[in-house]
């Protein structure tokens, strides 16, 4: 893969988020900034986007989502637990709920 190719695979990923997010926020706020890990700022700014809003943000060459954990004990509940798994993926979720939504500075 090429770096026009990533970049373009980057803006593609962008977008969907984007969309996804917005239809999230309008349809459950609340739900969706904890679903996204997003402070009740940003997503009053998402909301708010229209959709050529949306296509410039989508269109920067890095990544907007990211990974909203840094402990691989999180990660380890979600990709690697057998035993049961709804709930590790319940334990995941109340230890994410701990964790501080990310801002932007």
């Amino acid at each position: 893969m090429n770096t026009n190719d990533m970049i373009a695979e980057i803006r593609d990923a962008n977008l969907g988020y984007l969309m996804l997010a917005q239809q999230m926020i309008r349809a459950d706020k609340a739900t969706a900034i904890f679903r996204l890990g997003i402070s009740s700022d940003i997503a009053d700014l998402i909301e708010g986007m229209n959709n050529a809003q949306i296509l410039k943000l989508a269109g920067t060459n890095m990544m907007l989502a990211r990974f909203r954990f840094e402990d691989g004990t999180i990660l380890g509940m979600l990709t690697n637990y057998n035993k049961d798994r709804n709930l590790a993926h319940s334990h995941a979720a109340i230890l994410m709920a701990g964790q501080a939504v990310e801002e932007i500075a």
